[in-house]
């Protein structure tokens, strides 16, 4: 009898030497497990051995010599004893190596052996004591003994062969001599089947408890390996987490540097058409300037995809005035609907929204860039309507439009619409993340949207959202609602520069003097607070301050400044930053402000220098 037990196929590998070295290691775990799986299940077979031990003693005690019967029991005490400090070894060891564990494993074959020499001379000792049923009780308790040890020895069939030997062969060979019973041939012939039908079981169970142990030993290399790929997986999630950080912070970074001699350019090139009006240079200055304006929309692409990959934006839903947020859009694009021609319109101002209103914002303002950069002639409509509980939003143009096979595909990353009517100027070529922007907005605001085109007809867009409750009270309500003056001057206005960037400082003050206004500019939050402290110091109309300053400080520090020094004043605000990033909403509300992205194009500038003081003014 081999009594091996079945093994899980192996793995296919590409290196036979390493395929085998795992076959191998297999079979060693599942060795220990064998030898584990003995010791576990001691406890069953010493409280069987006990009994065994006291039914015997029990039914033989008044028909066997007691001098007989302490012998027989003493040597079945002390075997007991040793199995059980054997077992109690092994708890205490439970780490013990392999080693240690084959040679526990010699000296528990030695014990279970003479255990069986003890039940084996059993039947030599009592057999023909007493009556049928004395005979027939040591049968049944030595038979069951061995049964019950089919469990525990399936695993060392070498073992087991030589156990039951030990125990029915002397039983058998008993029976059979005992001719002073008639049937005591047919009985031991009975013994004798019964010791092959057991040799069976306890190979068919070998087998079954082989194969489990195999596939537990399978199953825990799988979770192993399992663990080994959760944690290399979980590294390889954090430094992507890290990698993607350090993206952001590099566009960031690099935006912000990039922007500051951007900006610059744009104040310059402005303040250059106002000292020259020489046709040729008005038209260098629109070709910079429209340059610049490109750039700026690259970084602000970059920068916000890379933000909603890494997960740096948190939606916060909230009742949303559309009037205040078409108000916006209108003083934002309105000057340059203007310039092409363009007639910008908005519908369904008094309805109010449920959702984001830094997102549903940012994804109206890029799809009235878009209508305006691709509409030549006729106009762009903004509008809103009820509809079944909730608002529908939508942006129309009557461009050039999309073809059907463009539809599909108009959200996705990087797809940039291929047009049989060349570009003009003013079609900014850019990098096809603008679109792919608003889908992502409006999935994480949970608002659907869809486009309809015909080729020479125009384009819709149309975002859904929840309808909300108007909120108790408005700030300004209404103030961008009011046409824009083009063309504004500041005669007679004060404002107050705070800009560290020279180049950028130098550009603003030149810009805002060739509008009429007078100029204070400073470097550093602590070169205005000296200027504060002079009590000749004369009230601003206007804060332009860089959010970005030196020594740790931010514009922040400086509109804080300027204020305690006129409290009662309410100066209004702009505060100007080479981060896109997002994150100064909440500052804007707490220190009421309002925020420009560099580079800043003159005409952008202006619109939001006419609102600020607008604003003041009412």
């Amino acid at each position: 009898m081999t009594g091996a037990a079945l093994q899980a196929p192996a793995e296919p590998a590409d290196d036979p030497a390493a395929a085998q070295a795992q076959k191998l290691e297999r079979r060693r775990r599942a060795g220990i497990d064998h030898i584990r799986a003995l010791y576990v299940q001691t406890p069953a077979s010493l409280t069987g051995y006990a009994v065994g031990a006291s039914l015997i003693a029990a039914t033989f005690w008044t028909s066997t010599p007691t001098a007989l019967m302490a012998v027989w029991l003493g040597c079945a005490a002390v075997l007991w004893i040793l199995r059980l400090l054997h077992y109690v070894r092994f708890r205490r060891q439970r780490g013990a190596d392999d080693a240690t564990l084959r040679r526990w494993r010699g000296s528990w074959k030695g014990l279970v052996l003479l255990q069986g020499a003890v039940w084996g001379s059993a039947a030599w000792l009592f057999w023909g004591r007493g009556t049928t049923f004395h005979q027939t009780a040591l049968i049944l308790v030595v038979y069951s003994y061995c049964m019950g040890s089919v469990q525990l020895l399936a695993t060392q069939p070498r073992v087991f062969v030589a156990f039951i030997s030990i125990v029915l062969v002397p039983t058998i060979l008993r029976i059979a001599s005992d001719t002073s019973q008639p049937w005591h041939l047919e009985l031991a012939g009975i013994m004798v089947l019964l010791f092959w039908v057991t040799l069976l079981m306890a190979r068919t169970f070998g087998n079954a408890l082989g194969q489990a142990i195999s596939l537990k030993a399978r199953t825990e290399q799988l979770a192993a390996r399992l663990r080994e790929e959760s944690v290399a997986a979980e590294a390889a999630r954090r430094a992507a987490e890290a990698a993607s950080q350090a993206k952001t912070q590099f566009f960031a970074a690099a935006s912000h540097d990039l922007r500051q001699p951007l900006h610059a350019m744009g104040l310059f090139a402005e303040a250059l058409r106002q000292r020259s009006h020489d046709p040729e240079v008005a038209s260098l200055v629109n070709s910079i300037n429209e340059s610049v304006d490109a750039l700026e929309g690259l970084f602000g692409e970059l920068l916000d995809i890379t933000r909603i990959d890494t997960g740096g934006v948190d939606v916060n839903p909230a009742s949303v005035r559309l009037r205040e947020v078409f108000g916006r859009l209108r003083l934002h694009f309105e000057p340059i609907a203007f310039e092409k021609g363009l007639m910008l319109s908005f519908r369904g101002e008094q309805h109010v929204a449920q959702a984001d209103p830094v997102l549903l914002e940012r994804v109206l303002r890029n799809l009235v860039s878009n209508a305006i950069r691709y509409t030549d002639d006729g106009g762009v409509l903004v509008s809103c309507r009820a509809r079944a509980g909730r608002l529908l939003v939508q942006v129309w143009d009557s461009g050039i439009g999309l073809s059907e096979t463009a539809l599909p595909r108009i959200f996705d990353e990087f797809y940039q619409v291929q047009s049989t009517r060349p570009l003009e100027a003013h079609h900014r070529k850019g990098l096809g993340l603008g679109l792919a922007i608003v889908k992502r907005l409006a999935t994480l605001m949970e608002a659907p949207i869809s486009v309809r085109s015909r080729v020479g007809h125009g384009t819709v867009f149309s975002l859904t959202v929840p309808a909300g409750k108007a909120p108790r009270a408005s700030v300004a309500a209404a103030a961008g609602s009011a046409k824009l003056p083009i063309g504004l001057t500041l005669q007679g206005r004060l404002f107050v520069v705070v800009e560290d960037e020279a180049a950028v400082r130098e550009g603003l003050a030149v810009l805002l003097q060739a509008w009429g206004a007078a100029v204070l500019a400073f470097d550093t939050v602590e070169a205005l607070a000296r200027w504060l402290a002079d009590p000749a110091a004369e009230q601003p109309d206007l804060l332009l301050v860089d959010y970005r300053l030196p020594q740790g400080t931010t514009g922040i520090d400086a509109l804080v400044a300027i204020r305690a020094r006129w409290p009662q004043a309410r100066l209004p605000a702009i505060v100007v930053t080479g981060s896109s990033l997002g994150g100064h909403e909440d500052e804007a509300v707490t220190h009421d402000y309002h925020l420009l992205i560099k580079p800043v194009l003159p005409n952008k500038l202006r619109a939001m220098i006419a609102f600020k003081l607008g604003m003041r003014a009412g």
